[in-house]
């Protein structure tokens, strides 16, 4: 299941709505990203995620199927954020669920690599120096660069 949007999410609420009923599921794991208060040691007020509609959700898609292909999953969830958001506000929400809990642990972490470096989203950053974009960052790409077997 692929959600983008503007209001914040209840990651209590949406990983019982994604295991409910299924009792073959014995492994349930969940990555939340939050908005920090600094960025490269300067300090950061707010950020600001852009994303192309449509394009979004078509690779955020692709992503989670290529998930599904490598792991055996019973489900699975990207929740992401646009808009405007503050210091310790709620971005993402990743989360897969398995029988086992290798799967839903490989998985999850291979959907957050994935969705850092290929989803469409750009973010700009305000500081006191005024917004700057975020550019890539080789870490993301050498975290993502791991999963690159098919």
């Amino acid at each position: 299941m692929i959600r983008v949007q503007r209001k914040d999410f209840d990651v209590g609420a949406e990983l019982k709505s994604l295991t409910n009923g299924n009792h073959q599921i014995g492994g349930l794991t969940s990555f939340v990203g939050l908005v920090r208060d600094i960025a490269g040691g300067q300090s950061v007020s707010a950020m600001t995620l852009e994303h192309y509609p449509g394009m979004t959700e078509k690779q955020l898609s692709a992503i989670e199927e290529e998930a599904n292909r490598r792991w055996p999953l019973d489900a699975s969830l990207i929740i992401h954020r646009h808009g405007r958001l503050e210091p310790g506000d709620q971005i993402v929400l990743v989360a897969c669920a398995s029988a086992h809990r290798e799967a839903a642990f490989e998985a999850c972490h291979f959907l957050i690599d994935w969705l850092k470096t290929k989803a469409p989203f750009w973010k700009l950053e305000g500081t006191p120096d005024g917004d700057n974009w975020v550019d890539s960052k080789s870490s993301d790409d050498d975290a993502a660069a791991r999963w690159a077997k098919g």
